[in-house]
């Protein structure tokens, strides 16, 4: 029973962590890349838990917004 317990809370911890990983990024994307091309795609691709596609739309954002929204969405990757 108690390993049960121990892995409820090691899969919940992971889910909460990619969560929070995605809202923060989801977030700063909003305010600072709403306009920006491949913003809607790139969204997707967070919540779906695509880092390679996010990385890839976020490719022609200014390097400091792109650095900043990879950072705050290297969470949900997990």
């Amino acid at each position: 029973m108690r390993r049960l317990v121990e892995q409820a809370k090691k899969d919940s911890s992971v889910a909460d962590q990619v969560r929070d990983g995605q809202n923060r990024a989801h977030r700063f994307m909003t305010a600072v890349a709403g306009d920006l091309p491949g913003y809607e795609e790139a969204c997707r691709a967070l919540f779906s838990q695509s880092q390679l596609s996010f990385k890839q739309e976020t490719q022609n954002w200014p390097a400091d917004v792109r650095r900043k929204a990879q950072e705050l969405a290297a969470g949900a990757f997990a």
